[in-house]
């Protein structure tokens, strides 16, 4: 059995992995819809200052794309597990989204959205929402023009200048009467960005969803989906509940998901979930086996990802990006533990130590050597033999 000593606190504690798990695999159409929100490579030899540079590795960027793909997950791209607002700005968010487009031609039956936003336009005092909506425009139209699909992301900016609900209410109208296919909107929380406090012009977020509510009510021919990123599964719930006939509910609750996808006998949430990048494996076999109407075998294989999910994305929720990242080198879809915006310091070691700890419980260190002398020499970087 592979050991390695890890710390618990101050302590150092022997922990012997488990063999990795074999999950089912089946092919879509499955009975939900399942886009993971996926990260970037950095290019770590790439001459740059890391903490304002965002050089990509696109290889192994696009490549972690394929992998997702042949799970059977859809991928939400240029989102903000790709570090877009915490690293990759707007230019390289197109160029992201163009190799994506590009990538996901040759793959049957592949699934895509992308986030368009105003990142690139910066929040003040002089920013109008005549403001926000050009800006939203010029990147909807940017993506629409590569053929892509497109997720509507909350605005930084329009947060700033709106004075109330009626301004929220009038760009969100303007932008989904200008687009050709129904979106996804993303309502992000504040838990994920504290600049998208009070967004619906609520503080209170049961405020903010009459408000949300109203603009899918009067849009609903343009809108595939809303995600709401709020991780509180009774606001989810309640909101799923009161949808227009035909428009989704796209789980955003990195805590709940798994009961949340499952279902209730008045409904269930498809996903779109930053965490479903380092648990693919564990969601595809998942929905396997609730195509085969297996909701024991769906429970028993997600259940196990919920408690590294919820350490993933443990307040501040926002520095969740770097716990997808350590897991993508664990399990070697890249060489190296370096991201953009030198985010890979984000976390502590204990952090890491009990994150290797829930991903092992999980069955998802799918070699479990390789992990441990990666581990290995992270420890030792933090002075830990």
């Amino acid at each position: 059995m592979t050991s390695i000593d890890l710390p618990n606190g101050r302590a150092i504690e022997r922990f012997t992995l488990s063999p990795p798990r074999s999950f089912p695999r089946a092919t879509p159409p499955f009975p939900r819809i399942a886009l993971a929100a996926a990260h970037v490579v950095a290019d770590p030899r790439a001459e740059q200052d890391p903490w304002l540079d965002a050089k990509v590795d696109w290889d192994r960027t696009i490549a972690f794309r394929r992998h997702l793909w042949a799970l059977g997950l859809g991928v939400a791209e240029a989102m903000d597990t790709a570090q877009r607002g915490m690293g990759l700005d707007w230019a390289g968010a197109q160029e992201l989204i163009r190799r994506s487009l590009d990538a996901m031609r040759d793959v049957p039956g592949a699934v895509m959205a992308s986030g368009a936003g105003t990142d690139h336009l910066a929040p003040g005092p002089d920013v109008t929402v005549d403001d926000v909506i050009r800006a939203y425009e010029e990147q909807c139209e940017a993506i629409e023009a590569m053929g892509g699909r497109i997720i509507l992301m909350a605005s930084r900016a329009l947060s700033k200048a709106a004075r109330g609900p009626a301004d929220y209410e009038r760009v969100y109208g303007r932008i989904l009467s200008q687009l050709r296919e129904p979106v996804i909107i993303h309502w992000l929380g504040e838990m994920f960005d504290p600049a998208l406090e009070g967004y619906w012009g609520a503080g209170d977020h049961y405020r903010a969803m009459e408000t949300a509510l109203a603009v899918i009510a009067a849009h609903a021919d343009k809108v595939d989906g809303v995600k709401i990123s709020l991780l509180d599964k009774e606001k989810e719930i309640a909101m799923r509940r009161r949808l227009p006939k035909g428009v989704r509910m796209y789980t955003g609750d990195d805590f709940n998901y798994a009961e949340l996808i499952a279902g209730d006998a008045e409904g269930h949430s498809d996903a779109l979930l930053g965490i479903f990048d380092p648990i693919a494996p564990a969601v595809g076999g998942a929905l396997a086996a609730l195509s085969a109407g297996d909701l024991k075998g769906f429970h028993g294989i997600l259940a196990p990802t919920v408690p590294l999910s919820r350490h993933i994305f443990r307040a501040p929720t926002r520095f969740y990006k770097t716990g997808v990242v350590f897991m993508a080198w664990l399990n070697g879809h890249q060489d190296h533990f370096t991201m953009v915006g030198g985010q890979q310091s984000a976390r502590s070691i204990g952090h890491f130590a009990e994150l290797f700890r829930l991903a092992d419980a999980a069955g998802l260190l799918r070699d479990p050597e390789m992990a441990v002398t990666r581990m290995r020499g992270l420890l030792a970087v933090h002075g830990i033999a």
